[in-house]
Order: structure tokens, then sequence, then C-alpha cells
């Protein structure tokens, strides 16, 4: 957060700084989702532990992503870049390549908005041919504090069945296409898929989760970044049979267009329907954010077989960007690792942490 700390902060730092250097406190995280939701779980997730895996959606199709996807059949770098970034240490070196990859040109040609960490991800995928081989060379030059894979080895497309998208016909469900398009849509999402049907998972991203002691799905946007995880069926089947235990992160506020007026339940709610298999051990809202915490509690234990954590962990002051509703819809990266460590630590182990 800007400005002076608090001894509130003072005291989550200490937290946060204790839960990192105790030995053998080390848990190994994988978190999954796409663009500034899974930035925020990763900007927390590697103040508190040392081994680190985020794996992310490759459904992007707009801005510089989409313009390169289209260009040259690449995946969209786009939400892979943000992790990457949010991955960055807090010394000189890593702020300033967090801010050298999230850089966008400005100009009247071709090169107008497109962020240098895309060109850059790219052009090391058609020199080496190998996804994820790039990327983990991209994240020794940031000294990345975690590794990025993507979700799968395709770029996918987004498709969604939509209620109301055309304002004139309010009743009637449509087929919007495109990440892009669904995040704003006016209408009301009813469910998604992804073009392939059957994707093909990055083997190194269904072997992280199987791996893993924690599992962190969220937050973020809950039909174009969460949910596409789990229309691969090889990444979700290992979510649904991995040993490790399981936290799905609720954001701070409903999304204007693709998740407006949803309450925390009805975001669980669509999450199982399009997953009936997949069960969590810890459901983490901001305290906050849960007008009926009976409700939430009820359908957590219900639909995914979780119990329910509340924290205060949304930003405030100049760090909080408020929704049209004024609610604060940006984490504090220190809170949110706070809440992370203790939900580690008071769930239990699978084994012994690496």
């Amino acid at each position: 957060m800007s400005g002076r700390a608090t001894p509130r902060m003072r005291r989550v730092r200490r937290f946060v700084s204790s839960a990192r250097t105790t030995k053998g406190a080390t848990p190994k995280v994988v978190a999954l989702g796409g663009g500034m939701g899974l930035s925020a779980s990763l900007a927390a997730l590697r103040r508190i532990t040392g081994d680190l895996t985020a794996v992310v959606t490759v459904a992007d199709d707009g801005g510089s992503s989409g313009r390169l996807r289209d260009e040259l059949g690449v995946l969209p770098p786009g939400d892979l870049r943000k992790a990457l970034a949010a991955l960055c240490g807090d010394d000189d070196w890593g702020q300033t390549w967090s801010r050298v990859i999230q850089h966008r040109f400005q100009s009247e040609g071709e090169l107008h908005d497109h962020a240098v960490g895309n060109l850059l991800i790219v052009a090391l995928w058609e020199q080496l041919g190998d996804h994820v081989q790039a990327l983990d060379l991209v994240g020794k030059l940031l000294g990345a504090h975690g590794r990025v894979l993507p979700m799968s080895a395709v770029p996918l497309e987004l498709q969604a069945q939509v209620k109301g998208h055309d304002a004139d016909r309010p009743d009637e469900i449509s087929t919007v296409r495109g990440q892009a398009t669904v995040a704003l849509t006016r209408g009301e999402v009813q469910s998604v898929h992804v073009v392939p049907e059957d994707p093909p998972a990055v083997p190194e991203a269904v072997a992280a989760v199987r791996d893993a002691d924690w599992v962190v799905l969220g937050p973020g946007s809950w039909f174009s970044s969460v949910i596409p995880h789990l229309l691969v069926p090889e990444l979700r089947e290992a979510l649904e049979e991995t040993k490790a235990r399981k936290v799905l992160s609720l954001n701070l506020a409903p999304q204007p267009g693709e998740t407006d007026g949803f309450s925390p339940q009805r975001h669980l709610e669509v999450l199982a329907r399009h997953a009936p298999k997949l069960a969590f051990d810890v459901v983490l809202a901001d305290k906050a954010a849960v007008p009926d915490l009976d409700g939430l509690t009820t359908a957590a234990k219900q639909l995914v077989g979780s119990e329910v954590e509340l924290a205060a962990v949304a930003a405030q002051g100049d760090d909080a960007r408020s929704s049209a509703g004024g609610a604060p819809d940006r984490h504090d990266p220190e809170l949110l690792a706070a809440a992370y460590d203790r939900i580690f630590r008071m769930h239990g182990r699978i084994g012994p942490w690496r």
C-alpha cells in the first residue's frame, strides 16, 4: 500500500516475513487463473513460499495478445506476461524488469499498444520452439520467484451461452465468441466452453497440480479466467484427483458485464455446474464482500465440500480501485499473503513440505 505503513500493516509484514523464513514452512503451491486476479494471488504467494507455479489461461483474444495470436498463430502471451511480472521481486532488478515487460509502445504505427513482454515471449517461442522452455528462460532473466506455465499447448477460443446479450432481445440465449467479448457482455452468462472442445493440457502444468501441497484457484474474471481451467480435461482431472489441499479464492466484487449481480454463492453455483466433481478445502472471501455468511457457508459445503474462511484482503486508500458499486476490487498482496499463510498452517499438510 502507498504512504506510511500503519501499525496493522507492520504486524502483517512481520507475520509474512516470519512465515517465509521459518524452516520447513514452504509449501509447494500451484496457482491457476489469468489476468489481474492471478497476478494478485502470485504477488501474495511469492511472499510466503519459495516453490510456486502459475498455470495460466490461454484464451485471451484482445489487445496486443489478440493481434499476435491472429498474425502469428501463437498462444496469447499477455496473461503469461502479467504472471511473470507479478513474480518479480521487490528489489531494483525485479521492479525494473517488471516495468520493462509491462511497458507498452505508444505510436501511430503497427507497434502501438504492444507490450514489450509479449514480443519477448513470442520471440523466444519462435527461437526455441518450446513454450515451457521459453517461459522458464524469461523467468530466469527477470529473477522471477516462481514458474509460469500455460494451461494448454494450443490457443483456445472461449464461447459463452449468454441470455440477453442483444439488449433488444433480453430473453434470447445466444452464443458469444471470444474472451474479450464474453468479459464485456451486457447479458447474463449461462455457461462457457472452449474450442477446441478437448484441448491438450501442458504436461508440466498437470504434473505441477498433481505434485502440489496446495492449489489455489481464483480470484479473477470468473467465466473468462477461472472456469476455463476446468474445461481442459487433463487439467480438470488433475484438480479432482490431486492429493493437494485446495483453496478457491473469491473476488472482492462482481465484475461489470461478466458477473453483474452475482452473489458469492452464485459464483460457487456456476463453478460447480462446470466441474461437479471438483471439491475444495477452503473458500476464501473478504469479510466486506459477504453480505450473507450463512448462505455462503451452506453453499460452500453443499456445492464444493468446503468450509469458508473470511479475511480482510482488500486494498484500501490509493491502492483500491473501486467498481461501479463503490466497493474495493483490488487485493492487497500482503494482506492476501497473510490470509493464505494462515490457511496453509491451519488446515494441515499432506506430507512434509519441500
